[in-house]
């Protein structure tokens, strides 16, 4: 792996309120344009563990990767030079949530369709279809594990 790749991991967490599930976006700083939750990943770290970190001390959740929702790729600047820079974006659930969110400045939870209308960033307007689809996908999956196990 080349050594001046910055690693950013994404999380798309989902959570069922009421019924319907719900994703979590939060409000860019810079920007004021919302987006999927994502963090540099430190030297020695991994990707998925990144992403519980960011969840777990930013948003003071408990959450649980499911899989990975998809990849992408780019360049950014540092320091005056351009370095490849690679997006892993996973999908999680929240399992617990103790408090407010402390470390967003902003965040909400939306239902899929406006979700989606919030994002202004194709991909991770990409990233959050992927995510619904394989949620779709792992759902199936577990309702049918379970009609086995019966």
């Amino acid at each position: 792996m080349d050594k001046n790749l910055v690693l950013i991991s994404g999380a798309i967490v989902y959570r069922y309120q009421n019924d319907k599930v719900e994703w979590f976006l939060v409000r860019h700083q810079d920007t004021n344009e919302w987006e999927i939750p994502k963090v540099t990943v430190r030297k020695g770290e991994s990707s998925v563990r990144a992403a519980l970190r960011i969840m777990g001390e930013k948003g003071a959740m408990t959450t649980r990767v499911l899989e990975e929702a998809g990849r992408a790729g780019g360049t950014t600047t540092l320091n005056g030079k351009t370095v490849p820079q690679r997006y892993i974006y996973y999908l999680m659930v929240l399992k617990l949530s103790s408090k407010e969110p402390i470390g967003f400045q902003s965040y909400e939870w939306f239902e899929y369709p406006k979700a989606i209308k919030k994002l202004s960033s194709k991909r991770e307007t990409s990233m959050l279809r992927d995510a619904k689809d394989t949620y779709k996908k792992w759902k199936k999956e577990r309702k049918a594990r379970r009609k086995k196990q019966a």
